[in-house]
This record gives structure tokens, C-alpha cells and sequence, in this order.
């Protein structure tokens, strides 16, 4: 089932965005009266095909990867005496420009449109309450303390542990100081807390930022039974069974499952005993945990999950917004995304963010398809960051992508006239490399998480 999710959500996804994508060039170049010969959803051999009225070829190719809209253009072609004034490269700049820019800009809209229905819908969130802090760490030296709800992160508001992540995420890299305004249990005032950073997670694969300030979030104690295994995990290699109860590990009582969690990912590549209570038994198993993670911050990994757990009403908190409401929540978090996704990609250039948090279509389709069987909110959301990430992407100034054409025609605004043909082949040539490059780096990293 996971892969019938997997495969519909990708599918969706990529025809949606690519096709609200060329619709931003379609419609503008339509109303700037520029004859468009065919609108393509996808490449290779077409599958569908149709006309309309004005002689435009619509087309839904086999190979979903992407799509184009083909505009009438004297640089590509003969052109009929008659049909010279519906040609793209007669238009004025200003109406050039427009029509390249709306593709990306058409995506933007998208992505608020898809935070708006989410607004609307709610969710259910758990609200940030600290639920351990390690000793020594930033969370510790800053004074967090056990109990206390993180409410805001750099003065926004954080109604969840999502938002305080997002937060924290948008500081990866950097030196400063981090703001944090907490609650205590039972108050109505909150108080200030500052950590001080310095190139904090700087080139860190992985990076878990809320776990990297030394904070565990508080969560209901699990008895740990296990309810899931790894088949290819050290616990299941070494014989534990579903409904195995875990009293001990290495001859020290378990009190929780998270308990087992944290001794675990102290160990990687360690072998240890496990005391295991099953049908009224007790026996010990020896197994050696396997390690996750570069060399730097590996951690140990057992191959084994349990039941959650259920969690108290008053640690839950229902977020949802009226319509014109979430017009607002909608703006906002488009504008707070779009400005991460370019953050993050500048800091991958000058490596404050390791450049193997990229990720390609295999990572898009792995998490097209859990967000879609997680739910019509999950996949909204991830359809709006994808979108986002899109209209982000198209508009660098890279020949090749609209933000290269964008940047040809600027250049062209200013100097009263276009640069020359050779110097936009050469450009085109160098924009071709780097987003090839671009796109195998991100393949290679999607291999390296399998």
C-alpha cells in the first residue's frame, strides 16, 4: 500500500505544480497576445492531445518529469508575415518579462493557496513542553528547565514543536544569539532565555536541532514492548519477537521506552544484553547495535519501535483559522518558506549547510507518498513546500531556468538592447552544467539514504 502511495502522490504532485507552473506562462503570454503553439504537461511521447480554438496544442506527455509551453518565436522558426506581431521575441521587454516571471510567481500563489485550505482545516498539535534537559548543554546553560513550554523562538510564535523546529532550522550555521520566550507551568507571564551560538550545526549532514540544544520534548512514558522491528535491524538478527517486553539493558533497569532510546543511541556499533520478559519468561539476548550517522554524530540503532503512547488532553491544542484568518496564516508562511528555501541556499553555497541535505526525486517521492497516506493536510502542506521550492529554484539567475531568462532580460532593459547571441549561448552552456551537476549531486544523496 505504501507504494501505491508513493507512486499516486508523486504523480499528483508533479502534474499539479508543473501545470499550475506553465499555466503562470500561458495565461500572461496569452493576454500579452503571444500565439502559444502547444502547452505540455510532461515530456516524451504524448499519451493525450487536444486543440482549442485559438490553435493551441495541448499535450499530456508519458515522462511526468516537467512540462513546457512553446510560444511562437522568430529565433526558433519561420514565421507567417501576418503571425509576426503574435511573436514572443517582438514583444517589449516589460511583457517578456512578465510572462517568463509568472511561472514562478503562479507557484507561489499555489503554496498559498494549499497553506490556506490547511488553516482552515486545523490540526492538532502538541504543545512544546520540555520534557528533559542534558546536563551541560546550551538548553541547560541558557536555564531551561523540565516542564516550562517554549512559546516563541526569535519573537514568532511557536503553537507546536513543528514551529519551534522551523524556527531553529532557519538559525542552522549561524553565531548569534537565539531568543526564546518560555512558560512556566500554571503561569501566564513568560520569561526570557537566551543561548549563544557559534556556527552552530555548521555542515552537519543530519542536523536535529532541538536535540543538538540538549532538549528532549516531553512525551507520555511507553512501556517498552515491542510492537515493530527492522527486519534487517540488530533486533530482530538477534531473535527478539513482537509483544517482548524489555526489562533491562546491560543489567540496568528500564523504566520507559524512551529511557531504552537514550542508553541506545549512546552506543553505536556496541554490543550489549537485553533482559526479555516473554510469555511469563525471562531471558537474556546478546546483540550488537548498529550505528547511523557520519562519524562525526553517529548514534546506536536498535531496529525495534513500540505502540504510542496516549496523550493527555491538556498537552494537546487545537489550531485551526476562519477563512480570512487564514489568508493571513496562509501569506505568512509562504513568505516564511520561500525566504528559508532561499536561505538554505545560501548557505549550502558558502557551507553553513551541508550540501547533502539536498535532496532529489527519490526523497520527493518517499515523502510525496507519507505525507499522502498520512493525510489531506500532510499532503496539502507538502505540496505547498514543493511548490514553493519550485517557484524558489526557477527564479535564480541561472541561464536555462526562468531566473537566467530573467536576468537576460533585465540586462536588456538597462542597456537598451540584448546581449549578444554568443554571450547567451555561453551562458546557456554554463547554466546546462550547474543545474546537471545540481541534479546528480541531489541524485547521490538520495542513494546515500537508501
Amino acid at each position: 500500500m505504501s507504494g501505491l502511495y508513493m507512486l499516486l502522490g508523486t504523480l499528483i504532485a508533479l502534474g499539479v505544480l508543473v501545470t499550475f507552473h506553465e499555466l503562470g506562462h500561458f495565461w500572461v503570454a496569452r493576454r500579452c497576445g503571444v500565439k502559444v503553439l502547444r502547452f505540455s504537461v510532461g515530456f516524451g511521447s504524448p499519451l493525450l492531445r487536444w486543440h482549442d480554438r485559438q490553435g493551441t496544442e495541448f499535450v499530456i506527455a508519458a515522462i511526468p518529469l516537467g512540462g513546457y509551453v512553446k510560444m511562437l518565436d522568430e529565433r526558433e522558426g519561420d514565421v507567417p508575415p501576418e503571425l509576426l506581431d503574435q511573436s514572443f521575441n517582438r514583444k517589449t521587454v516589460r511583457q517578456r518579462i512578465a510572462i517568463v516571471a509568472a511561472g514562478p510567481v503562479a507557484n507561489f500563489l499555489l503554496a498559498l493557496v494549499f497553506f490556506w485550505v490547511v488553516a482552515m482545516l486545523g490540526s492538532q498539535q502538541v504543545r512544546p513542553v520540555i520534557g528533559a534537559v542534558e546536563a551541560g548543554s546550551l538548553a541547560a546553560q541558557a536555564g531551561l528547565q523540565v516542564g516550562q513550554e517554549i512559546v516563541a523562538v526569535n519573537g514568532e510564535p511557536t503553537s507546536g514543536w513543528a514551529a519551534v523546529n522551523l524556527q531553529l532550522v532557519r538559525r542552522l550555521g549561524e553565531s548569534g544569539t537565539l531568543d526564546l520566550s518560555v512558560r512556566e507551568q500554571g503561569a501566564t507571564a513568560d520569561s526570557a532565555r537566551q543561548i549563544a551560538l557559534d556556527n552552530w550545526l555548521r555542515g552537519v549532514d543530519e542536523p536535529d536541532p532541538i536535540a543538538s540544544l540538549g532538549i528532549r520534548p516531553w512525551r507520555p512514558a511507553i512501556e517498552p514492548v515491542l510492537a515493530q522491528l527492522d527486519p534487517e535491524g540488530p533486533a530482530f538478527t538477534a531473535g527478539l519477537q513482537l509483544g517482548d517486553r524489555l526489562l533491562a539493558l546491560d543489567g540496568r533497569p528500564l523504566a520507559d521506552w524512551q529511557q531504552l532510546v537514550d542508553r541506545v543511541r549512546s552506543l553505536p556499533g556496541k554490543s550489549i544484553s537485553l533482559l526479555v520478559e516473554r510469555q511469563g519468561q525471562q531471558r537474556d539476548v546478546a546483540l550488537t547495535l548498529a550505528a547511523r550517522g557520519d562519524d562525526k554524530a553517529q548514534s546506536g540503532y536498535l531496529g525495534a519501535g513500540v505502540a504510542g503512547g496516549e496523550w493527555p488532553a491538556e498537552m494537546l491544542r487545537e489550531v485551526r483559522f476562519g477563512p480570512v484568518d487564514a489568508v493571513v496564516e496562509g501569506a505568512r508562511n509562504t513568505w516564511t518558506m520561500s525566504v528559508l528555501t532561499l536561505s538554505s541556499l545560501k548557505k549550502m553555497l558558502f557551507g553553513e549547510l551541508s550540501v547533502k541535505n539536498l535532496s532529489g526525486p527519490i526523497t520527493i517521492a518517499k515523502v510525496a507518498g507519507a505525507s499522502a497516506e498520512s493525510g489531506l493536510s500532510d499532503f496539502l502542506k507538502f505540496l505547498a513546500y514543493l511548490s514553493i521550492s519550485l517557484g524558489v529554484l526557477n527564479l535564480l539567475p541561472i541561464p536555462v531556468l526562468d531566473g537566467g531568462h530573467l536576468l537576460f532580460y533585465l540586462v536588456e532593459w538597462v542597456r537598451g538592447r540584448p546581449l549578444s547571441e554568443r554571450i547567451q549561448g555561453w551562458g546557456m552552456q554554463i547554466g546546462i552544467s550547474l543545474v546537471i551537476g545540481v541534479m546528480l549531486l541531489a541524485l547521490v544523496n538520495d542513494l546515500s539514504r537508501l
